[in-house]
């Protein structure tokens, strides 16, 4: 930190001032803008770029509540993928964040919480990175809202916040970073060091990817400087040793259970998944360039993963302010770390427009090691954008401490960065999300009649079978107080003998059989087998009834699963099979 850009240490301790206020004011305001077809509907409305991916995590939601609520272990659930469970800390179940909303959860609904975590957790981290930045990095408020907003309303992060709450809620980082940065003048290292594990201890529970992409794109500045001190502080040693102590004691059952635990896995296997070299200087879908370009096309897996497009303006900016700023140690710093996420975020293989060139690329040598083998590489460049932040933050501060006359060309200095900021950001700037109203949960869950069907702890079979791409049945489970389990589902867990992640339980020959009346409406012969088949899946899932609501192919699933089971009873909107005497529960 340069003597330009450093603040007075009183300043540090100071509370929340008149325009600390309005810079944190704004960003809600912001982040509830972007969410107001949820706050408009907490019962029923639906982010429609999350796919099923709002289903997932309000069932998320739900089940941990559900499991506090009855004294039993939020970081697992039986609830789903019966009789196997879920294992909650391998599917991102943010319990740092739905075990404190329990209560908003009960209720409200976990529709509700999803809305709060998504709101709060932009909001909050637009917040954080202006503290740090307006402690630590510049002086002037206006300077650090900017470098704050951008943190929180990048292309990157409005991507995930509409599907991923762990990359929209990473306000704990520039909190961690904060701690680090106070380390080596903290009176006492030992306390220091406690808050700062409970810290990083507290970002494992909900979100350990961006923690680690936050590692990966530091690691090399921190590793030159390690090596370059030829005496490391007495207070950090302490503070930092303290830190990993206290962390691993606290996420120590927590890591076990994801990684050796019930319904653990040992890596996903996602293929190369690199940006493209022209995502960078592309525009997002949810962005008022996307509308005039059409926004990222092929150079996005979908429109939760558009890791990178900030667009020609912004990426020139960046480049100008590297050079311009090379000075300023926070700058340096951002440099380094954007451009170690940039340059990995590209994958084992380069590519320039979507097409693999074969030239290899530095992912390559990290692509196979522990950890890294799961990541998704495009993510990487989630990296940039605190960086960026930081850049355009100690690039205004410089603006503002020029004199007030200082000339660019014929007009001012300052007129001409805020031209740059409009011209760089303004195509970039985040669109509210689009929201509809989901089909209302049938009459049969939500009315209390599925209680007639099952037994305590029972459970219900769903025609078709709930899976990743069919998430419904989540919704119904929560409606109906998550009074029973259901088969399958929508998570991730282990499959084959070598248990790599999977989306989805592997589908049972009766589960195939329904999806395919399903996907094309026609009914095929049914054999002795296939009822055999059909027994032997009930008896696995242990059911106490097999469902069919109303909706599409209604009556060629009715005429499949008859013929498997005999008659169906009628039940207020839905057929019901009682099978508790072929299963026995």
């Amino acid at each position: 930190m340069t003597a330009r850009t450093r603040v007075p240490a009183g300043r540090r301790w100071l509370g929340i001032g008149g325009a600390d206020l309005l810079v944190i004011e704004g960003y809600v305001l912001a982040a509830v803008l972007l969410y107001a077809g949820l706050w408009r509907d907490l019962d029923g409305g639906y982010l429609v770029g999350s796919m099923q991916d709002q289903n997932l995590f309000e069932w998320m939601f739900a089940a941990q509540a559900h499991a506090v609520a009855r004294g039993e272990n939020p970081l697992f659930s039986d609830l789903q993928n019966a009789p196997l469970g879920v294992n909650l800390m391998a599917n991102t179940g943010l319990p740092a964040l739905a075990v404190p909303l329990t209560p908003v959860t009960l209720a409200f609904g976990s529709t509700a919480t999803w809305t709060v975590v998504l709101t709060g957790g932009l909001a909050g981290t637009a917040t954080a990175w202006y503290w740090l930045f307006s402690r630590h990095v510049v002086r002037s408020p206006v300077a650090a809202a900017v470098g704050g907003a951008f943190c929180a309303f990048a292309p990157a992060v409005i991507s995930h916040a509409k599907a991923h709450p762990n990359f929209a809620a990473t306000f704990l980082l520039p909190v961690i970073a904060i701690r680090l940065i106070r380390l080596p003048e903290a009176r006492r290292p030992v306390l220091h060091g406690v808050g700062l594990g409970v810290l990083g201890a507290l970002q494992v529970l909900i979100g350990e990817e961006i923690l680690l992409i936050g590692v990966l794109a530091v690691a090399p500045y921190a590793i030159w400087f390690g090596l370059t001190r030829r005496r490391m502080p007495r207070q950090v040693v302490v503070g930092v040793a303290t830190a990993i102590g206290v962390s691993t004691a606290l996420v120590a059952y927590p890591l076990w259970l994801q990684f050796a635990g019930p319904q653990s896995y040992h890596a996903i296997e996602h293929g190369p998944k690199g940006n493209a070299l022209a995502a960078f200087v592309g525009y997002p879908s949810q962005s008022l360039g996307g509308l005039v370009t059409g926004g990222p096309g092929t150079l996005a897996m979908n429109g939760t993963e558009e890791n990178a497009f900030f667009g020609w303006g912004l990426v020139t900016l960046v480049v100008v302010l590297a050079v311009w700023l090379r000075a300023e140690l926070p700058a340096r710093i951002a440099t380094a770390a954007c451009a170690v996420g940039a340059v990995l975020s590209l994958g084992p293989v380069l590519s320039v427009d979507g097409e693999p060139t074969g030239w290899p690329a530095p992912w390559a040598l990290l692509a196979d090691l522990p950890l890294l083998e799961s990541v998704l590489e495009s993510r990487l460049a989630l990296a940039c954008v605190p960086a960026v932040g930081c850049l355009l933050a100690v690039a205004t501060q410089r603006v503002l401490d020029a004199p007030p006359d200082r000339r660019f060309g014929t007009a001012s200095l300052r007129a001409v960065w805020a031209g740059a900021l409009v011209v760089a950001l303004l195509p970039i700037a985040p669109l509210p999300f689009d929201t509809v109203t989901r089909a209302p949960t049938p009459e049969f869950y939500a009315g209390g009649e599925w209680a007639r069907w099952v037994g305590d702890g029972g459970t219900i079979v769903p025609v078709p079978l709930p899976e990743p791409l069919r998430a419904d049945p989540l919704r119904w489970q929560i409606d109906a107080g998550m009074g029973f389990a259901i088969p399958q589902g929508y998570f991730v867990g282990p499959a084959g003998e070598e248990r790599l992640g999977s989306y989805g339980a592997p589908k049972r020959p009766s589960s195939l059989l329904l999806d395919g009346v399903a996907a094309t409406g026609e009914v095929p012969p049914i054999s002795d087998a296939d009822r055999a088949a059909m027994v032997d899946d009930l008896r696995f899932w242990r059911a106490d009834a097999v469902v069919l609501t109303d909706g599409p192919r209604q009556e060629e699933l009715h005429t499949a699963v008859s013929a498997l089971l005999g008659p169906a009873h009628r039940a207020v909107d839905a057929w019901v099979w009682d099978v508790r005497p072929i299963t026995g529960s």
